[in-house]
């Protein structure tokens, strides 16, 4: 069988080794290249037929070789770089589109997930410590950020117990319920979370807005699921050779 593929040997001598069709395709499944590799190919097929002016390539490509100045080193030659930027064009081309025209109702969709909070947490594995923490702060005997700081035992206790902002996706499910249902200032009763019992005090929700930062993260979060889906194990396979 022909070889496609040759390359100096490790041991440094005048010498190559070869790998034929099987062999390569045998390596990208052992080191679990296959879904990389076919990711590229279905990149390469989705852009096929979008188009570009000469005038934007020649304006993607300036942009490019500005970002990869001084980087010579890297050995990238200047045909390299305009595919690569042809490409980048096409694809960012191509994500739009394909979803930017139903992106408010997949913001929508997202909000609930995507709403930032700050909020003031304190953490015990001891529900009498924390049940005492809970009336001082209630009745005023002490500020949540002085007892955060005495008897908190996460990393909340440098911030005097205040976190964020955070996006409500990054929370555990049951402390989203939590400041998902409080007014700002509301404390919450002492509630076991996994291995700790928390208090928490939402101080402050801020809503997503789909700007255009946010416009272009939800169309790239709509390509990647995609992307992720045509490389799923159940749509592709390897074919033994019959010879």
């Amino acid at each position: 069988m022909n070889p496609v593929l040759q390359f100096r040997n490790f041991s440094g001598r005048e010498s190559y080794h070869t790998l034929t069709a099987p062999e390569v395709l045998k390596l990208l499944n052992k080191y679990q290249l296959i879904p990389m590799f076919l990711q590229e190919v279905i990149m390469e097929q989705a852009i096929a037929q979008i188009s570009c002016t000469p005038e934007e390539e020649r304006l993607a490509y300036e942009q490019l070789t500005q970002e990869y100045q001084g980087q010579k080193e890297q050995g990238i030659s200047q045909e390299q770089l305009q595919n690569m930027a042809t490409r980048q064009l096409k694809l960012e081309r191509f994500k739009e589109v394909t979803w930017a025209k139903d992106i408010d109702s997949y913001f929508y969709q997202r909000k609930p997930q995507l709403d930032r909070v700050i909020y003031s947490l304190i953490t015990t594995n001891d529900r009498g410590v924390a049940q005492e923490i809970y009336f001082r702060v209630q009745e005023g005997e002490q500020s949540f950020a002085q007892l955060a700081q005495e008897y908190s035992q996460g990393p909340e206790a440098k911030t005097s117990g205040l976190v964020g902002p955070v996006e409500l996706q990054s929370l555990h499910p049951l402390l989203v319920r939590i400041l998902s249902t409080s007014q700002p200032q509301q404390l919450s009763l002492p509630t076991a979370i996994e291995d700790w019992i928390v208090i928490v005090r939402l101080e402050k929700m801020l809503p997503a807005q789909l700007d255009s930062g946010m416009r272009q993260r939800l169309i790239n979060e709509r390509f990647q699921s995609w992307l992720k889906a045509q490389v799923s194990p159940q749509n592709w396979q390897i074919k033994e050779s019959e010879n």
